[in-house]
C-alpha cells in the first residue's frame, strides 16, 4: 500500500514513445488496434460533417449504447474517451478512501490527485502473476478502481473475483476499456445490474482506431450518471465522435470486433510463442495474457528500448506504472509480418544490450 505522491510519472503514456522523432517508428507502443478505423466508419464519421453547424446531440448514440448493453439509457453516460470520465469521477463523487488496484492504467489515480484526493495504492505482485486478491483491498475504501483485463499486465480477472469487492457505500470502477478485443467478452461486467456500486468504462478508440476523436462511455446506476452529467461540460461529445458511437455499437460491429478479437488472440499467441524462444536471455512474460499486448520482463530493458528505437521499433516502458519498474515493457500486439521483424530486432538488442 502507498499512499504518498512521489513515484512515476503517471501522465506518460504509450503515444509519447512515437511523438517527434519516434513518429516513423513501428508502434508496438500504443493500445489502438492497427489499420483502424475501418473504411466503413471514416464513412459514417464523415457523413457527419455536414451536421457540424447543430450542437451535438447524443440522445440516438446513447440510446443505442443502452441498448448493446441490455440497459435503459438512465444508466449510460457518453464521454469524450475513457479518461475524461475518470475525471468526471475523481471531482463528482464524495469519497474519503480512494483505492487504485495497480499496475494499471494511471489515469485514474492522477485524475483523482488532481482533484485534490488522497489515494492508496494497491499493489499487485509479479510472484502471484499480478493476480487481484480483493481481501488486500481495505474494508474501508469507498472509491475502488480496478482495470479488466488490465493495462499494462494484460491480466482478465474473473469477473466474480472483481465483483467480491463490492460493497453497499461502495463505489466500484472497473475499466473494460480493452474488454471487447476479448473473445466473447468472458468476465465483462457491463450491463450487470445486480452488483452495488458498479461502474464500468468503456473506450471505443482502441478497438476502432479513434483516439483522436475520443469517444467512450459510463455503465453505472443513474443516480451516479445524473452526478457525472452535472460535473461534464456541456457537448462534450462532438457530432463525429457520436456518428462513431452510434455505429461503433451497431449489430455489424459488434459482429467485426468479435472477428478481430479472434485474430488479436492468435497474433498474441504468436508474439508470445516467439518472446518465450528468448527466456534463455532473461525474457520473461507475464501469462497468460489475455489483453491486445503483453507485459514483458528483461534485464537491461531501459537500454533493449533505445536499441530498439535504432532498429525502427517503440515499444511502451513500464517503469512509469506504479508496481513496476526499469525492467519491463509493454508491447501491443500486432500482425505475424510486423512481430516477426520485431522479434528479429529484439533479438539484436538483446544481443547488444549490457
Amino acid at each position: 500500500m502507498r499512499t504518498d505522491d512521489t513515484g512515476p510519472d503517471l501522465r506518460h503514456h504509450g503515444d509519447a514513445e512515437v511523438r517527434d522523432d519516434g513518429a516513423q517508428l513501428v508502434d508496438l507502443a500504443v493500445n489502438v488496434r492497427a489499420d483502424t478505423p475501418p473504411p466503413w466508419l471514416r464513412q459514417e464519421i464523415a457523413g457527419s460533417l455536414a451536421s457540424l453547424a447543430a450542437y451535438p446531440d447524443g440522445r440516438a448514440a446513447r440510446a443505442a449504447v443502452a441498448a448493446r448493453h441490455g440497459l435503459p439509457v438512465e444508466r449510460v453516460l457518453l464521454t469524450a474517451g475513457a479518461a475524461e470520465a475518470f475525471v468526471l469521477l475523481a471531482r463528482a463523487l464524495k469519497v474519503r478512501r480512494p483505492v487504485v488496484v495497480h499496475p494499471q492504467f494511471t489515469e485514474p489515480e492522477a485524475a483523482l490527485r488532481d482533484a485534490g484526493h488522497s489515494v492508496d495504492r494497491v499493489l499487485l505482485r509479479e510472484e502471484d502473476g499480478f493476480r487481484l486478491d480483493p481481501a488486500a483491498v481495505p474494508e474501508d475504501a469507498d472509491l475502488v478502481v480496478i482495470g479488466n483485463p488490465t493495462n499494462p499486465t494484460s491480466v482478465l480477472h474473473p469477473a466474480a473475483t472483481i465483483v467480491r469487492l463490492a460493497r453497499p457505500g461502495r463505489t466500484l470502477v472497473v475499466d473494460e476499456a480493452f474488454m471487447d478485443a476479448v473473445p466473447g467478452e468472458r468476465e465483462a461486467l457491463a450491463g450487470r445490474t445486480d452488483v452495488p456500486g458498479l461502474v464500468v468504462l468503456r473506450s471505443l478508440t482502441k478497438t476502432w482506431g479513434l483516439a483522436g476523436l475520443r469517444i467512450g462511455y459510463v455503465l453505472a446506476p443513474a443516480e451516479i450518471v445524473a452526478e457525472l452529467d452535472r460535473v461534464q461540460p456541456l457537448w462534450p461529445v462532438s457530432t463525429p465522435a457520436l456518428a462513431a458511437a452510434e455505429a461503433c455499437v451497431a449489430p455489424r460491429a459488434l459482429a467485426e470486433a468479435g472477428h478481430a478479437a479472434h485474430r488479436i488472440a492468435a497474433d498474441r499467441a504468436h508474439l508470445v510463442a516467439g518472446l518465450a524462444e528468448l527466456a534463455g536471455r532473461g525474457v520473461r512474460v507475464v501469462e497468460p495474457a489475455e489483453g491486445p499486448f503483453v507485459l514483458v520482463r528483461m534485464p537491461g530493458a531501459t537500454a533493449v528500448r533505445h536499441r530498439l528505437r535504432e532498429l525502427g521499433y517503440a515499444v511502451r516502458r513500464g517503469d512509469t506504472f506504479p508496481g513496476l519498474g526499469a525492467d519491463w515493457v509493454r508491447m501491443a500486439v500486432r500482425d505475424r509480418a510486423t512481430v516477426n521483424g520485431f522479434l528479429e530486432a529484439l533479438r539484436g538488442s538483446l544481443t547488444r544490450s549490457p
